[in-house]
Formats: C-alpha cells, sequence, structure tokens
C-alpha cells in the first residue's frame, strides 16, 4: 500500500477526511476501498447543503462487482460536490485521494474529528483486514 498522507484522517468505514483551515473537510474513499470495489461506474452523490450526522449513509458508489454506501465520517452541512464524478465516475479508481474526492462538508463537531484514525492507523486496519 502507499504511504498515505500524514494530513489525511480515516473512518474506519474506509472514508478518508482532509480538513482545511477553515473547518471543511474533503472527504473520498481510500485507496483500498476503491480498489476492494472495483471499476466504478456510478456515483449517487449527495445534494447540497445537506445536515448529515457522523454515522449516516451519504452517498452510494456502484462498481462492477457491487454497490456500496459511502458513511458520514462527520456531523455537517455539504457544501460542495464532485460534479465531475457524474461524467467519470473512475476517477475514483485511478486517483482516489485528490481528483477523486467525493463532497465537501462544513463540520460542526470538531470533537468528532478525534474519533478518526491517522493513517498510519488505518493502514494497520488495512492489513488486519486483509
Amino acid at each position: 500500500m502507499n504511504k498515505l498522507s500524514k494530513a489525511l484522517r480515516f473512518a474506519d468505514t474506509h472514508e478518508w477526511v482532509h480538513v482545511d483551515e477553515n473547518n471543511i473537510a474533503t472527504v473520498g474513499i481510500s485507496d483500498h476501498a476503491q480498489a476492494s470495489l472495483g471499476d466504478i461506474v456510478f456515483v449517487e452523490l449527495p445534494a447540497l447543503k445537506k445536515k448529515v450526522k457522523k454515522g449516516d449513509e451519504i452517498c452510494v458508489l456502484e462498481s462492477v462487482k457491487a454497490a456500496a454506501d459511502v458513511y458520514a465520517p462527520l456531523s455537517g452541512e455539504i457544501t460542495e460536490i464532485n460534479l465531475a464524478l457524474t461524467e467519470t465516475p473512475e476517477l475514483i479508481n485511478s486517483d482516489s485521494y485528490n481528483a477523486g474526492w467525493l463532497f465537501r462538508i462544513k463540520i460542526t463537531d470538531a470533537n468528532e474529528l478525534k474519533d478518526l484514525l491517522t493513517a498510519e492507523q488505518y493502514e494497520q486496519l488495512s492489513v488486519e483486514t486483509h
């Protein structure tokens, strides 16, 4: 597995989070998750301004193998969605940590960040589950 950016945090449900200085979190799925799903062919993104709680099912990814729910790793409000994925969902497979991001969320409870895994903890979890 590639060494993950130290700036990223991870949910044990395989979502990654990068928080900017304005308390906006960019969210996507890990490389491990996209590899497990296989070729992603459709993405159902959340609605803009949708308020979500940590753990809510927030969007759906469909691959040639299966459909998978993506969960909100943090509580907040959806501020942006990656519209490029509606035309080219395979960006998640080819560049899961950059161009393949899913949505951005304005964090309403910064304390939830402490529940997320570091890159090292997530890598260990991924190794243990394989």
